[in-house]
């Protein structure tokens, strides 16, 4: 099981979208428009085939409080953050400190996603990243952390999000 997570409104539902449209075709071309999305109110349940099948289990940002729940049984955590709001980017640290520090995520892979980098910002991800101190907090956490700049509206670096998926579950295997 791999579990999405973020702060409300960073992206997860399109993301999952995303990477199911994805993963149904070829791989490649034009995505086309984004499908329309809602507030994840709760937890929805995607398979995407990538050859094998993963479950993504995308849980809504204001479910934070009762994430814990969900832990068991997660091989794989995606965790996004909103790169076009640097406002959000302090709330978004302490739930991936809170993330990483859970027992029952020590033995999972993670991806942190900065989504939304196809819109203007007035930091960059690179300065995102320090502003956290990310490279500290990879070097102290006990999983193997991975960072991915992506637009999940454009369909920007989704392809190597699914190759991660699939690298991810070949090594749990």
């Amino acid at each position: 099981m791999c579990l999405l997570l973020g702060a409300s409104g960073v992206g997860k539902t399109l993301l999952v979208k995303r990477l199911a449209q994805l993963s149904s075709g070829d791989g490649k071309g034009d995505l086309g428009d984004p499908p329309p999305t809602r507030p994840t109110v709760g937890t929805d349940l995607t398979d995407i085939v990538v050859p094998s099948k993963i479950t993504i289990r995308e849980l809504g940002g204001c479910m934070s409080p009762i994430w814990p729940s969900y832990y068991g049984n997660c091989h794989s955590l995606l965790f996004m953050v909103d790169a076009a709001n640097p406002t959000q980017l302090s709330a978004s640290c302490v739930q991936l400190l809170g993330l990483l520090s859970a027992e029952g995520l020590a033995e999972a892979s993670v991806l942190i996603l900065f989504n939304k980098t196809d819109l203007p910002c007035y930091m960059t991800v690179e300065e995102m990243k320090s502003l956290i101190r990310l490279p500290d907090i990879i070097a102290c956490a006990k999983q193997n952390i991975s960072t991915a700049e992506i637009s999940a509206h454009k369909g920007t670096g989704l392809a190597g999000v699914l190759h991660w998926l699939q690298d991810t579950r070949r090594t749990d295997s």
